[in-house]
């Protein structure tokens, strides 16, 4: 079975997207290091041994933007907030092991992607840790819904990760090295 690489991506309008970046660098500045920085991610995990999708916001927008390249595969991703668009996510990518990253880790790369999926022969999810208590990564073997995995998450705070782990329940984990996402500008500056 094929291993999928899911980037979530926003539109990059300034105010719609890193808005906790554009508060200190300004909602333009922030837009434009977001651009960028997909970009850069983008080329980066290209490889051969999994296929990248793109989950698009907004969903229409982005399915018919023409700021990320062409070849990828997008899929919407939906309403509500992170754990439901996640999970929307893992339950429409076809058969197999499934990874999810966010697109704003400045030091994320094939061989950190390719640990994750390793992780996943002998767990049943994969997560990749990040300083402050969320994760840059998740990822589900072949039976990837887990009931109520993302439910009581308090996303954006240092209980998302473990509160994440907590609901599934004895299901076998693993962890792959930490890395940071760029929320504000302190963050950019590490």
């Amino acid at each position: 079975m094929r291993k999928t690489l899911v980037v979530m991506v926003k539109e990059p309008r300034p105010g719609r997207v890193k808005t906790r970046l554009g508060r200190d660098l300004g909602m333009v500045g922030a837009a434009w290091w977001f651009r960028h920085q997909v970009a850069s991610v983008l080329r980066r995990l290209r490889d051969p041994r999994w296929d990248l999708v793109l989950a698009v916001s907004p969903d229409h927008e982005g399915l018919a933007s023409r700021v990320w390249p062409e070849d990828l595969r997008r899929w919407p991703q939906g309403r509500g907030d992170l754990g439901d668009r996640m999970g929307a996510a893992f339950a429409v990518m076809p058969p197999g092991p499934v990874c999810i990253i966010g697109a704003d880790i400045p030091d994320v790369s094939r061989g950190a992607v390719a640990e994750a999926f390793a992780a996943l022969g002998a767990a049943a999810a994969v997560f990749g840790p990040a300083p402050d208590g969320g994760y840059w990564l998740v990822g589900l073997k072949r039976l990837r819904r887990h009931a109520g995995m993302f439910d009581g998450v308090r996303w954006s705070t240092e209980h998302a990760l473990a509160d994440t782990i907590a609901s599934l329940k004895g299901a076998r984990v693993a962890y792959v090295r930490e890395l940071r996402d760029v929320d504000t500008v302190a963050d950019l500056r590490n």
